[in-house]
């Protein structure tokens, strides 16, 4: 299997060292938490979310499970996460689409089989392993319970995970950090603009506060070759919050249809929300706008957007199309609250900085996340080896 095996590790099945969907007694008709696939965020290691629900069937599982999705596209786009959302003893549920790992006393580590799941070692063999109708292609749990891979002994799988797991709890502080920081920027827009509002204060039309840009039909700019290109920023990546690679357009676009991390991105169309994009360097594509504004601070139209937002959903719930949509003429109806001078220099001097800390947050992410996405895999092979300190 391997040219060299490192010092200390060795070849043995997967089923060796962890159970594989372990039972457990779950009984029908008890409550429980049940965790579905669309709750779990792409190659991020936390549930960030939960329901509770009757069990009427599914996986079970335990705190320090991973789950793994087994159905194509949910295992290719990262739908793996570490269970730590249950009580001691507490069991939940969740999709029958899940594979569920459990360490082995003196064989695994909970933490490093997490790790182990998201790497080149355990997804190449279980994406290859794929069968089924096109678009409902599953792993055959067999093929990955049976393979062969390399593992490190024990010490080492908890020096690893120690190593990867400190990456993850500093981006995940950071983004509950965020959270906190948008909610309080929501709380004072809330507090000034609906709660006391001034009577006195200008109103105007959203789209007079912002610019409101469409972004192209990105198949018209294809690539022109594999070093001069740019992912694609369509609806399901802004609602994901992260890039799939499965479109690209040329660098070559107008500068503008560029989008950063921080610029505010408003889907128009489908599913729409309204998000400061924190995702890689991309190309905006059609039914998507890029809100900008030379006159305006970013969180004055991108809350007063939010603002309208559910308003904007029920716009285009009540089309008759498919996909349900808004018109420029909806931003227009939209009314903004200005208040004088001072007042705005106040409020600016505020929340500015709550805005700006999250843009800085989100860079730093991005950061830990590519640090962690490049050394999980040479850990894992490896191809780097940790230092294990003395008990």
């Amino acid at each position: 299997m391997a040219d060299r095996i490192p010092e200390g590790w060795r070849e043995t099945t997967l089923d060796e060292i962890a159970f594989i969907n372990p039972p457990e007694n779950l009984k029908n008709g008890i409550k429980a938490k049940k965790v579905t696939m669309d709750m779990l965020i792409p190659f991020t290691k936390i549930i960030p979310t939960y329901s509770i629900e009757e069990y009427k069937g599914g996986m079970k599982f335990r705190n320090g499970d991973t789950l793994i999705a087994r159905i194509t596209p949910c295992l290719e786009n990262g739908k793996t996460a570490y269970v730590d959302i249950l009580d001691d003893g507490e069991i939940g549920f969740g999709s029958t689409e899940f594979i569920v790992l459990r360490e082995k006393e003196d064989r695994s580590d909970k933490h490093f089989l997490y790790y182990f799941s998201m790497s080149p070692n355990f997804r190449d063999v279980a994406i290859l392993s794929m069968t089924g109708s096109s678009g409902r292609q599953r792993v055959q749990t067999e093929v990955v319970r049976n393979h062969l891979f390399l593992f490190p002994p024990l010490p080492e799988q908890r020096a690893i995970a120690s190593v990867l797991g400190s990456l993850d709890d500093k981006i995940d502080l950071l983004n509950r950090e965020n959270q906190t920081l948008e909610q309080m920027a929501e709380a004072l827009f809330r507090q000034w603009f609906i709660e006391e509002a001034d009577e006195k204060w200008e109103q105007v039309p959203l789209d007079q506060i912002a610019d409101y840009l469409n972004g192209l039909a990105c198949q018209k700019y294809p690539p022109k070759n594999d070093f001069e290109k740019l992912p694609v920023l369509k609806i399901r990546e802004l609602r994901n919050g992260s890039i799939d690679g499965s479109d690209w357009a040329t660098t070559d676009v107008p500068k503008e249809y560029i989008v950063q991390n921080g610029d505010v991105i408003f889907s128009w169309s489908g599913s729409l929300l309204v998000k400061m994009w924190d995702g890689a360097k991309c190309v905006l594509n059609q039914h998507l706008f890029k809100v900008t504004s030379e006159r305006y601070p970013k969180w004055f139209y991108y809350l007063w957007t939010i603002h309208h937002i559910n308003k904007f959903i029920s716009i285009a719930e009540g089309k008759a199309t498919t996909m349900g949509h808004i018109k420029r003429e909806d931003l227009s109806s939209s009314i903004v609250l200005i208040p004088n001078t001072n007042e705005f220099k106040y409020m600016d001097k505020v929340i500015s900085p709550l805005i700006e800390k999250i843009i800085l947050n989100n860079s730093q992410i991005r950061t830990l996340e590519k640090l962690r996405d490049t050394l999980l895999p040479k850990l894992m092979s490896g191809e780097v080896r940790v230092k294990i300190c003395d008990a």
